[in-house]
Protein backbone atom coordinates (compact mmCIF):
# COMPACT_ATOMS: atom_id res chain seq x y z
CA UNK A 1 0.00 0.00 0.00
CA UNK A 2 1.52 3.31 -1.11
CA UNK A 3 -0.35 6.24 0.47
CA UNK A 4 1.15 9.73 0.41
CA UNK A 5 0.56 12.80 2.57
CA UNK A 6 -0.48 14.74 -0.54
CA UNK A 7 -3.27 12.26 -1.17
CA UNK A 8 -4.48 12.42 2.44
CA UNK A 9 -4.39 16.22 2.49
CA UNK A 10 -6.33 16.29 -0.79
CA UNK A 11 -9.08 14.10 0.70
CA UNK A 12 -9.38 16.17 3.89
CA UNK A 13 -9.44 19.44 1.91
CA UNK A 14 -12.19 18.07 -0.34
CA UNK A 15 -14.34 17.09 2.64
CA UNK A 16 -13.82 20.43 4.38
CA UNK A 17 -14.68 22.56 1.35
CA UNK A 18 -17.21 20.23 -0.27
CA UNK A 19 -15.90 21.24 -3.68
CA UNK A 20 -13.15 20.00 -5.97
CA UNK A 21 -12.63 23.58 -7.17
CA UNK A 22 -12.25 25.11 -3.70
CA UNK A 23 -10.16 22.23 -2.40
CA UNK A 24 -7.79 22.60 -5.37
CA UNK A 25 -7.45 26.33 -4.69
CA UNK A 26 -6.70 25.75 -0.99
CA UNK A 27 -3.93 23.28 -1.88
CA UNK A 28 -2.58 25.38 -4.79
CA UNK A 29 -3.08 22.59 -7.35
CA UNK A 30 -5.28 22.22 -10.40
CA UNK A 31 -8.71 20.58 -10.13
CA UNK A 32 -7.58 17.70 -12.33
CA UNK A 33 -4.51 17.15 -10.13
CA UNK A 34 -6.73 17.05 -7.04
CA UNK A 35 -9.07 14.56 -8.68
CA UNK A 36 -6.09 12.37 -9.59
CA UNK A 37 -4.82 12.41 -5.99
CA UNK A 38 -8.21 11.22 -4.69
CA UNK A 39 -8.37 8.44 -7.29
CA UNK A 40 -4.80 7.31 -6.49
CA UNK A 41 -5.68 7.17 -2.79
CA UNK A 42 -8.79 5.08 -3.44
CA UNK A 43 -6.81 2.73 -5.65
CA UNK A 44 -4.10 2.30 -3.01
CA UNK A 45 -6.70 1.54 -0.32
CA UNK A 46 -8.83 -0.61 -2.59
CA UNK A 47 -12.08 1.12 -1.55
CA UNK A 48 -14.13 4.06 -2.77
CA UNK A 49 -14.08 6.97 -0.32
CA UNK A 50 -15.93 9.74 -2.17
CA UNK A 51 -19.39 9.66 -3.74
CA UNK A 52 -19.35 11.98 -6.76
CA UNK A 53 -22.39 13.56 -8.41
CA UNK A 54 -23.02 16.59 -10.55
CA UNK A 55 -24.45 18.55 -7.60
CA UNK A 56 -22.72 17.35 -4.46
CA UNK A 57 -19.84 15.41 -2.97
CA UNK A 58 -20.33 12.91 -0.20
CA UNK A 59 -18.44 10.17 1.59
CA UNK A 60 -19.00 6.48 1.39
CA UNK A 61 -19.31 4.44 4.56
CA UNK A 62 -15.57 3.69 4.36
CA UNK A 63 -14.87 7.38 3.82
CA UNK A 64 -16.95 8.45 6.84
CA UNK A 65 -14.88 6.20 9.09
CA UNK A 66 -11.57 7.05 7.45
CA UNK A 67 -11.60 10.85 7.14
CA UNK A 68 -11.96 11.84 10.85
CA UNK A 69 -8.97 9.65 11.79
CA UNK A 70 -6.85 11.02 8.97
CA UNK A 71 -7.86 14.60 9.83
CA UNK A 72 -6.70 14.09 13.44
CA UNK A 73 -3.41 12.54 12.31
CA UNK A 74 -2.72 15.43 9.94
CA UNK A 75 -3.49 17.98 12.65
CA UNK A 76 -1.09 16.24 15.03
CA UNK A 77 1.56 16.09 12.32
CA UNK A 78 1.14 19.77 11.50
CA UNK A 79 1.49 20.55 15.21
CA UNK A 80 4.74 18.62 15.40
CA UNK A 81 6.10 20.26 12.26
CA UNK A 82 5.06 23.66 13.58
CA UNK A 83 6.89 22.92 16.82
CA UNK A 84 10.05 22.15 14.89
CA UNK A 85 9.66 25.42 13.00
CA UNK A 86 9.33 27.22 16.35
CA UNK A 87 12.52 25.56 17.57
CA UNK A 88 14.41 26.53 14.42
CA UNK A 89 13.08 30.09 14.59
CA UNK A 90 13.97 30.27 18.33
CA UNK A 91 10.38 31.05 19.25
CA UNK A 92 10.70 28.38 21.93
CA UNK A 93 13.24 25.91 23.29
CA UNK A 94 15.13 24.92 26.42
CA UNK A 95 18.86 25.34 27.04
CA UNK A 96 20.61 23.62 29.96
CA UNK A 97 23.94 25.14 31.03
CA UNK A 98 26.28 24.12 33.86
CA UNK A 99 28.64 26.72 35.31
CA UNK A 100 30.78 27.13 38.45
CA UNK A 101 29.13 28.90 41.38
CA UNK A 102 31.09 32.16 40.98
CA UNK A 103 30.35 32.43 37.28
CA UNK A 104 26.72 31.45 37.91
CA UNK A 105 26.22 34.45 40.21
CA UNK A 106 28.12 37.02 38.11
CA UNK A 107 28.55 36.60 34.37
CA UNK A 108 25.83 34.09 33.51
CA UNK A 109 22.77 36.02 34.79
CA UNK A 110 23.90 39.01 32.70
CA UNK A 111 24.24 36.87 29.59
CA UNK A 112 20.91 35.10 30.14
CA UNK A 113 19.07 38.40 30.65
CA UNK A 114 20.60 39.87 27.48
CA UNK A 115 19.74 36.72 25.49
CA UNK A 116 16.16 36.66 26.78
CA UNK A 117 15.58 40.18 25.47
CA UNK A 118 16.27 38.85 21.97
CA UNK A 119 14.62 35.43 22.36
CA UNK A 120 11.95 35.63 25.09
CA UNK A 121 10.47 32.24 24.15
CA UNK A 122 13.67 30.32 24.88
CA UNK A 123 14.18 29.13 28.46
CA UNK A 124 17.77 28.98 29.73
CA UNK A 125 18.16 26.72 32.75
CA UNK A 126 21.34 27.50 34.69
CA UNK A 127 22.84 24.82 36.92
CA UNK A 128 25.36 26.20 39.42
CA UNK A 129 27.81 23.64 40.73
CA UNK A 130 31.33 23.06 41.94
CA UNK A 131 34.05 23.58 39.33
CA UNK A 132 34.80 19.87 39.11
CA UNK A 133 31.09 19.12 38.65
CA UNK A 134 30.75 20.95 35.32
CA UNK A 135 32.34 18.27 33.14
CA UNK A 136 30.51 15.53 35.02
CA UNK A 137 27.11 17.11 34.30
CA UNK A 138 27.91 17.59 30.63
CA UNK A 139 29.18 14.01 30.30
CA UNK A 140 26.02 12.68 31.96
CA UNK A 141 23.79 14.62 29.57
CA UNK A 142 22.40 16.78 32.39
CA UNK A 143 23.60 19.91 30.58
CA UNK A 144 23.77 20.75 26.87
CA UNK A 145 27.12 22.37 27.53
CA UNK A 146 29.15 23.63 30.46
CA UNK A 147 31.63 26.38 31.23
CA UNK A 148 34.69 25.85 33.35
CA UNK A 149 38.44 26.33 33.72
CA UNK A 150 40.79 24.45 31.44
CA UNK A 151 41.00 20.81 32.45
CA UNK A 152 42.20 17.58 30.88
CA UNK A 153 39.40 15.89 28.96
CA UNK A 154 38.85 12.65 27.09
CA UNK A 155 38.00 12.13 23.44
CA UNK A 156 34.29 12.10 24.32
CA UNK A 157 34.43 15.78 25.28
CA UNK A 158 35.12 18.87 23.11
CA UNK A 159 36.10 22.32 24.35
CA UNK A 160 36.28 25.80 22.86
CA UNK A 161 38.01 28.73 24.56
CA UNK A 162 35.57 31.22 26.05
CA UNK A 163 38.18 33.59 27.48
CA UNK A 164 41.66 33.80 28.96
CA UNK A 165 41.81 36.30 31.83
CA UNK A 166 44.48 37.59 34.21
CA UNK A 167 44.07 37.44 37.97
CA UNK A 168 43.29 40.79 39.62
CA UNK A 169 43.67 41.77 43.24
CA UNK A 170 40.65 42.68 45.38
CA UNK A 171 40.99 44.93 48.43
CA UNK A 172 39.05 47.56 50.45
CA UNK A 173 39.05 51.10 49.11
CA UNK A 174 41.11 52.39 52.05
CA UNK A 175 43.68 49.58 51.85
CA UNK A 176 47.40 50.47 51.50
CA UNK A 177 47.43 48.81 48.05
CA UNK A 178 45.15 51.61 46.84
CA UNK A 179 48.10 54.03 47.02
CA UNK A 180 50.29 52.01 44.66
CA UNK A 181 50.30 53.05 40.97
CA UNK A 182 51.21 49.49 39.97
CA UNK A 183 50.52 46.41 42.08
CA UNK A 184 52.80 43.39 41.80
CA UNK A 185 52.23 39.97 43.31
CA UNK A 186 55.04 40.64 45.77
CA UNK A 187 53.04 43.66 47.00
CA UNK A 188 49.85 41.64 47.32
CA UNK A 189 51.19 38.63 49.21
CA UNK A 190 52.77 40.94 51.77
CA UNK A 191 49.23 41.25 53.15
CA UNK A 192 47.00 38.48 54.56
CA UNK A 193 45.76 36.60 51.50
CA UNK A 194 42.41 34.78 51.38
CA UNK A 195 42.37 31.97 48.81
CA UNK A 196 39.90 29.40 47.62
CA UNK A 197 40.45 25.80 48.65
CA UNK A 198 41.66 23.06 46.33
CA UNK A 199 43.11 23.64 42.88
CA UNK A 200 42.69 27.42 43.09
CA UNK A 201 45.39 27.83 45.75
CA UNK A 202 47.50 24.90 44.52
CA UNK A 203 47.73 26.06 40.90
CA UNK A 204 48.19 29.69 41.90
CA UNK A 205 51.10 28.76 44.19
CA UNK A 206 52.73 26.73 41.40
CA UNK A 207 52.29 29.51 38.84
CA UNK A 208 53.76 32.16 41.13
CA UNK A 209 56.66 30.06 42.31
CA UNK A 210 57.36 28.91 38.74
CA UNK A 211 57.52 32.52 37.49
CA UNK A 212 59.45 34.04 40.39
CA UNK A 213 61.16 31.72 42.85
CA UNK A 214 61.09 34.31 45.62
CA UNK A 215 57.27 34.51 45.59
CA UNK A 216 55.54 31.98 47.82
CA UNK A 217 51.82 32.05 48.42
CA UNK A 218 50.91 31.28 52.03
CA UNK A 219 47.19 32.02 52.41
CA UNK A 220 46.03 33.27 55.77
CA UNK A 221 42.67 31.62 55.08
CA UNK A 222 41.33 29.14 52.54
CA UNK A 223 37.57 29.16 51.97
CA UNK A 224 35.19 27.29 49.69
CA UNK A 225 33.36 30.16 47.98
CA UNK A 226 34.49 33.50 46.57
CA UNK A 227 31.52 35.18 48.25
CA UNK A 228 33.05 34.17 51.60
CA UNK A 229 36.44 35.52 50.55
CA UNK A 230 34.94 38.84 49.45
CA UNK A 231 32.98 39.14 52.67
CA UNK A 232 36.17 38.62 54.66
CA UNK A 233 37.99 41.21 52.53
CA UNK A 234 35.13 43.63 53.12
CA UNK A 235 35.53 43.07 56.88
CA UNK A 236 39.21 44.00 56.65
CA UNK A 237 40.55 40.49 57.20
CA UNK A 238 42.80 40.45 54.15
CA UNK A 239 42.83 40.65 50.36
CA UNK A 240 42.05 38.14 47.64
CA UNK A 241 42.37 37.63 43.88
CA UNK A 242 39.75 36.82 41.26
CA UNK A 243 39.14 37.08 37.53
CA UNK A 244 37.62 40.20 35.88
CA UNK A 245 34.31 38.51 34.99
CA UNK A 246 33.42 38.67 38.72
CA UNK A 247 33.71 42.48 38.83
CA UNK A 248 29.96 42.91 39.39
CA UNK A 249 30.22 40.92 42.63
CA UNK A 250 33.31 42.88 43.71
CA UNK A 251 31.38 46.13 43.26
CA UNK A 252 28.49 44.70 45.24
CA UNK A 253 30.86 44.34 48.20
CA UNK A 254 32.12 47.89 47.56
CA UNK A 255 35.68 46.70 47.03
CA UNK A 256 38.38 47.68 44.56
CA UNK A 257 39.70 45.55 41.70
CA UNK A 258 43.14 46.20 40.19
CA UNK A 259 45.51 44.43 37.78
CA UNK A 260 48.29 42.26 39.19
CA UNK A 261 51.72 42.35 37.61
CA UNK A 262 55.05 40.53 37.76
CA UNK A 263 54.04 37.90 36.96
CA UNK A 264 50.78 38.07 35.10
CA UNK A 265 48.88 34.86 35.93
CA UNK A 266 46.23 33.82 33.42
CA UNK A 267 43.31 31.42 33.62
CA UNK A 268 41.58 29.97 30.57
CA UNK A 269 37.90 29.01 30.62
CA UNK A 270 36.33 26.77 27.99
CA UNK A 271 32.85 25.87 26.78
CA UNK A 272 32.57 22.08 27.05
CA UNK A 273 30.15 19.77 25.27
CA UNK A 274 30.01 16.08 24.39
CA UNK A 275 31.84 15.38 21.15
CA UNK A 276 29.05 13.22 19.75
CA UNK A 277 26.20 15.51 20.83
CA UNK A 278 24.32 17.78 18.42
CA UNK A 279 23.08 20.93 20.12
CA UNK A 280 19.46 21.98 19.64
CA UNK A 281 18.88 25.23 17.72
CA UNK A 282 18.25 27.04 21.02
CA UNK A 283 21.38 25.64 22.70
CA UNK A 284 23.54 26.42 19.66
CA UNK A 285 22.12 29.95 19.51
CA UNK A 286 22.77 30.60 23.21
CA UNK A 287 26.29 29.16 22.96
CA UNK A 288 27.11 31.53 20.09
CA UNK A 289 25.53 34.43 21.98
CA UNK A 290 27.66 33.67 25.06
CA UNK A 291 30.88 33.63 23.03
CA UNK A 292 29.98 36.92 21.35
CA UNK A 293 28.94 38.52 24.65
CA UNK A 294 32.26 37.71 26.32
CA UNK A 295 34.24 38.79 23.25
CA UNK A 296 32.45 42.16 23.23
CA UNK A 297 33.72 42.87 26.74
CA UNK A 298 37.37 42.35 25.72
CA UNK A 299 37.96 40.20 28.78
CA UNK A 300 39.53 37.48 26.68
CA UNK A 301 42.51 39.54 25.46
CA UNK A 302 45.47 38.05 27.26
CA UNK A 303 47.80 40.73 28.56
CA UNK A 304 45.24 43.56 28.43
CA UNK A 305 44.63 44.63 32.01
CA UNK A 306 44.46 48.34 31.30
CA UNK A 307 40.67 48.49 31.10
CA UNK A 308 38.82 48.89 34.36
CA UNK A 309 36.52 45.84 34.74
CA UNK A 310 33.91 47.90 36.56
CA UNK A 311 33.42 49.91 33.40
CA UNK A 312 33.77 47.04 30.97
CA UNK A 313 31.08 45.00 32.67
CA UNK A 314 28.53 47.74 32.04
CA UNK A 315 28.82 47.44 28.26
CA UNK A 316 26.36 45.33 26.40
CA UNK A 317 26.85 43.48 23.12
Amino acid sequence: MNVSLRQLRALVALVRTGSFTQAAVSLHVTQSALSSLIKELEQSLGVRLVERSTRSIGLTEAGRGFVPLIDKILQDLDGVLGGIDDLKALRRGVVRVAAPQLMACTLMPEVIAAYRREHPGVQVRLSDCAVDGVLARVAAGEADFGIGPERGMGSDMAGETLFEMPFMVVFPKDHPLADLPRICWSDAIAHPFIALQGQFAERLSLDLHGALREITLNPSNEVTFMTTALSMVSAGLGITACLPYASSLVRLYQLRLAPLHEPQVLRKFLVYQRSAATLSPAAQSFREFLLAYVASHHWGVAGDTSAQPAQASERRP
